[in-house]
């Protein structure tokens, strides 16, 4: 048998013995069970750590409160924040409940955002992500026979930044191979790898290439850095 009490939820065991909130077994003494606690702000807590809109159904649930008193309380928390201007937003979007940063200061979001985005790649990561897009699809150990240094750090920067993925497995060795994103694509400004720039302009003159390497490639290192074994 189930009731509401206090505008919570409260369940009675067979035996007529009421379930209280906050005397739950397992819950310390004098804890707060969730429905006593202070609506708005539990929703405000639950809220902050969704990464998708939440649906009344479900806050109410959690929070054991009744759907109607949920739904209020959102709306006038979402109607407290614009009054005052705040910096986030709380929206009913796709049928859920959830924070977002107010539009007007969408610049500021933004400039924050892309801080670290913008920040330039290491010329061993610039060498290491051009490997990539002219051989691809190519392993880390064939971009390091290439480039002559161990690139196993700059490909994990490299994926992290989004500008390369994986593409499957060499079947000979069953090493993974690396392939570049549309989103390097998107950067580089370019349509597709066909608009990749001719890279014989940028080849040493045969006499200044020593020999070439298993992979046909001049074997010649291009750190200036003397990263002679592995890249950071």
């Amino acid at each position: 048998m189930s009731g509401v009490a206090d505008g919570g939820a409260y369940d009675v065991t067979e035996t007529g013995t009421e379930d209280v909130p906050g005397e739950r077994s397992g819950a310390p003494a004098g804890a707060l069970g969730v429905a006593e606690l202070e609506l708005k702000p539990a929703l405000e807590a639950v809220l902050m750590v969704v990464d998708e809109p939440v649906t009344e159904e479900h806050l109410a649930r959690v929070l054991e409160r009744p759907r109607r008193a949920v739904a209020l309380a959102l709306r006038e928390l979402s109607e407290d924040y614009a009054r005052q201007g705040r910096g986030f937003d709380l929206r009913l979007v796709a049928g859920g409940w959830r924070f977002y940063s107010r539009a007007a200061y969408a610049d500021a979001v933004e400039s924050f955002v892309l801080d670290g985005q913008q920040a330039r790649l290491t010329q061993a990561a610039l060498e290491t992500l051009a490997v990539v897009a002219y051989r691809q699809p190519v392993s880390r150990s064939r971009v390091s026979a290439v480039r002559g240094v161990n690139c196993d750090g700059v490909m994990r920067t490299l994926l992290q930044r989004g500008l390369v993925e994986e593409a499957g497995t060499e079947p000979e060795t069953g090493a993974i191979l690396y392939r570049t994103t549309n989103y390097f694509l998107e950067r580089m400004g370019l349509r597709g790898l066909d608009e990749l720039p001719e890279l014989a302009p940028f080849l040493p003159e045969a006499d200044a290439v020593e020999g070439d390497s298993p992979e046909g490639i001049p074997s010649f290192d291009v750190d200036d850095s003397g990263d002679s074994q592995t890249d950071h």
